[in-house]
């Protein structure tokens, strides 16, 4: 009769079979180039997507005569090239702070009702639907905003005007169809709210469901549950979510130069028609440009570049900084 012990030695392997050590281990090596060979090439695409627009750029801003930060016009072509990226840096941060003011508390507002309110025989059918509206093409949009959009906003401008003129910002003092920063961003925010949206009800799905439960049994209210469990843990991926819209906003092109009135003009009255933002100058003046017209292009493009990293960069920083974010102490 065999006798077994806590302290016997484990049995040998099975003849023709590998042992626990070795179970995997060419594959974990193959995995492991793989992943950092994947790591290595993302990281030279960047580096070569920089390097190539910091090329063109120096060239085009050897032969700019104006300052190419505070220039408020955009003329590479005359017998003396001056550009200058003033007015479409405030275009493209003005529309697209627009857009997340509008979009983010709405797309929070949808995921936590798609993940903790809704029925499921609903919560489906319109998880599916917000997960379509983000694969419609930007041109699509564009088109809507120019032909409905642009013609309804007027009454909201004009009341806008009534009632707010106070603020400044919506003092409109030019008579003219609704063509301005305004209505590119609530086109915008209608456009990056499908994005935000999934991603942050995808998060707030992971919600440990103890947690929940802990909370309801101590008396808790739904909005407290939302509040004191959902929220903090979820905190992180909405931060990610509304950076994955931001960086739509600031790159869109066709909507924009779609729905836009452009003029090299900053003006604080959001309601005017005028401004500008760099992808919609790009996709209006690449195919008439010359090759200083498309350096100088390619310039104002490495100015969104490293717009986005910036962007992106600090959204990092303020997750790295406050480790609650993560939902690790949820």
């Amino acid at each position: 009769m065999a006798i077994t012990t806590d302290n016997a030695p484990a049995p040998p392997p099975v003849a023709g079979k590998p042992g626990p050590t070795s179970t995997g281990r060419a594959g974990d090596k193959i995995f492991l180039g793989l992943s950092r060979g994947s790591g290595i090439l993302l990281l030279v695409i960047m580096a070569s997507i920089a390097v190539f627009l910091s090329y063109r750029a120096s060239l085009a801003l050897a032969e700019n005569e104006g300052n190419f930060f505070t220039t408020f016009d955009w003329n590479p072509v005359g017998d003396r090239p001056v550009f200058g990226i003033a007015v479409l840096l405030f275009g493209t941060i003005v529309s697209s702070v627009i857009a997340m003011v509008i979009a983010v508390p709405i797309a929070v507002g949808i995921a936590l009702f798609i993940s903790h309110y809704a029925p499921r025989r609903l919560a489906a059918p319109l998880a599916y639907v917000v997960d379509l509206l983000a694969a419609v093409p930007s041109i699509i949009y564009g088109i809507w905003g120019a032909l409905f959009l642009v013609p309804y906003l007027e009454g909201l401008n004009l009341w806008l005007d009534q009632f707010f003129a106070w603020t400044y910002v919506f003092d409109k003092t030019e008579v003219g169809v609704a063509r301005t920063l305004f209505t590119v961003g609530i086109l915008l925010a209608i456009m990056i709210l499908p994005i935000v949206t999934s991603v942050s009800r995808e998060v707030f799905l992971q919600v440990p469901r103890m947690n929940e439960e802990a909370a309801l049994a101590l008396g808790a209210t739904r909005w407290e549950v939302i509040r004191l469990a959902v929220l903090p843990f979820g905190r992180s991926g909405v931060i990610s979510a509304s950076m994955l819209g931001l960086g739509r906003a600031l790159g869109e092109t066709m909507a924009v130069a779609t729905v836009l009135s452009p003029s090299f003009l900053i003006s604080l009255h959001l309601l005017d028609p005028g401004g500008g933002t760099f992808a919609q100058n790009i996709a209006a003046k690449f195919d008439e440009a010359d090759q200083l017209g498309r350096d100088a292009l390619i310039a104002s493009g490495l100015v969104l570049f490293v717009l986005t990293l910036l962007v992106n960069g600090a959204a990092r920083l303020i997750i790295a900084r406050r480790k609650e974010y993560s939902g690790a102490n949820a």
